[in-house]
């Protein structure tokens, strides 16, 4: 039975340790559909003994691993790649149950997935190094990348499925070895799935590994990550406030961390802007996925002459979206993760509007199913725009602005600074006001979600550091610099 099978009728699940799946625990927990808690899967309730195997096993694999020629690697990642889309459908259907991803997104995630992997299998013939001039007569010196050894990576039930292999398959890339702890949320899409698809395509033993935990009980897997001296890295996606816990412990543990959180995500729809284009880029940045991305639109900032035509078309246009079970083709917004989450929401919509705000749409759930909601005229002081935290679910501000100077200003004030995007005609003005906002990303004319593989993806200020892509080779290499004389050195004694 393979994971992907959970779509169908649940399975139990084991830790991947060592390149082999280990005896199903006598601890185990229940995952469970989002949409009506239908029991996904049994997965085992890992700790530390399962934790240190794995750092173990990683830890034993990283010398060849590190030593492999690029063109083997290649082969390896170029084979996993064509696994993933061999079993693309298997995949959507899996994350429609485990994580209440529609198609739309499910099969986004499938096709950044395998043109990552695919980007990835070539990074090993990239340079690698410098050779530097010297001011010693006859001293050549050479500065070049190797990897740093074990790497930990947290994943993050949302977007589960390709964020996890941006988790491990970037230092993976580099030479490193990994060891994932996925969400207890979506332990499949977040890891178990990806030790799968790589078994199958011949990855050496160790590589990779993973380990799962029950609910509460994440704190035993990620004590040993900080506490081995084997890890090297900690590479985690997830919120600020964990983060802020990690960092803490990284930082007594001389660890290096790469971490990728939240963000507020702000658009400005300007004067000159295509109205139609705007609400296209608003509705697919805000809904996809229910808003429960970091990179989705939290608010937008529309200038008043733009305003109500906006607003009006927006709503027709969101209103549209089908709502319901996600493996249905056609619905667009599935549940949200669990109560917490939909009560988050509620309790957010009910501020605002408790506070004067106007519903333009949505505010009215099904059980998990929350309809998207925009709201207008919402007060500074409402939890849902002060830009300080993420409402993590289909919820939508819009601001009129007179100033776009002002408006600009506004959309940075958070402690955030993740995605942004600017919507006009003047690609000149837009890139003036690009260059002006503290984000790690800001699109112009186009959404905020506009994720592409080769791109570097990640935040300033409180939304991380580190990045995705090639650049990502900062963060999971370290530079080593080597010198060679060819003459009699000279010294002052």
């Amino acid at each position: 039975m393979t994971i992907t099978d959970a779509a169908h009728a649940p399975i139990a699940t084991s830790h991947f340790i060592d390149g082999r799946w280990s005896d199903a625990s006598s601890a185990t927990f229940p995952v469970r559909n989002p949409l009506d808690d239908a029991l996904v899967a049994d997965a085992a309730a890992g700790g530390r003994a399962e934790a240190e195997a794995a750092v173990a096993a990683a830890s034993a694999a990283f010398p060849a691993w590190a030593a492999l020629p690029p063109a083997r690697r290649q082969q390896l990642f170029l084979t996993a790649a064509d696994i993933v889309d061999r079993r693309q459908e298997e995949i959507i259907r899996l994350m429609a149950v485990e994580g209440g991803s529609s198609r739309a997104f499910a099969a986004f995630q499938v096709h950044l997935s395998a043109a990552m992997l695919r980007q990835a299998a070539g990074w090993g013939y990239l340079p690698y190094g410098d050779v530097l001039r010297s001011d010693v007569p006859g001293r050549t010196a050479t500065v070049t990348r190797a990897p740093l050894g074990v790497v930990a990576g947290f994943t993050p039930w949302n977007g589960a499925f390709y964020l996890a292999w941006r988790t491990f398959l970037l230092p993976m890339a580099f030479g490193n070895t990994t060891v994932v702890k996925p969400s207890e949320e979506a332990p499949l899409t977040a890891g178990l799935l990806h030790a799968e698809i790589l078994a199958e395509a011949g990855f050496p033993p160790g590589t990779f590994n993973v380990v799962t935990h029950a609910p509460g009980e994440a704190s035993a897997v990620a004590d040993v990550f900080f506490e081995s001296p084997a890890v090297r890295c900690i590479n985690f996606t997830g919120s600020d406030r964990t983060a802020r816990i990690l960092g803490e412990r990284a930082g007594r543990a001389l660890k290096r961390m790469v971490l990728e959180l939240g963000g507020f995500n702000p658009v400005l729809v300007l004067d000159d802007a295509d109205v139609e284009e705007a609400i296209n880029a608003v509705t697919f940045g805000a809904f996809l996925h229910q808003g429960q991305v970091c990179m989705n639109t939290r608010k937008v900032y529309v200038a008043r002459a733009l305003h109500d035509e906006f607003v009006a078309g927006l709503a027709t246009r969101v209103d549209a979206l089908k709502v319901g079970d996600p493996t249905d083709p056609e619905v667009v917004i599935g549940p949200l993760i669990n109560d917490r989450a939909v009560a988050q929401v509620e309790a957010r919509v009910r501020d605002a509007l408790d506070r004067g705000a106007t519903l333009v749409t949505g505010g009215e759930r099904d059980g998990r199913l929350y309809r998207p909601t925009i709201l207008t005229d919402v007060p500074s002081d409402a939890v849902c725009t002060t830009g300080c935290d993420e409402t993590f679910g289909p919820l939508l501000v819009i601001e009129a602005f007179d100033d776009p100077e002002r408006a600009l200003a506004d959309a940075q004030d958070t402690p955030y600074g993740l995605s942004a995007a600017i919507m006009t005609r003047d690609r000149a003005r837009g890139l003036d006001l690009a260059e002006r906002l503290h984000a790690g990303i800001v699109h112009v004319n186009a959404p905020t979600m506009a994720s592409e593989a080769a791109l570097p993806v990640g935040g300033v200020k409180d939304s991380g550091w580190g990045r995705s892509g090639y650049y990502s080779v900062e963060d999971f290499t370290e530079l080593r610099l080597r010198t060679v004389s060819s003459q009699p050195g000279r010294y002052p004694f």
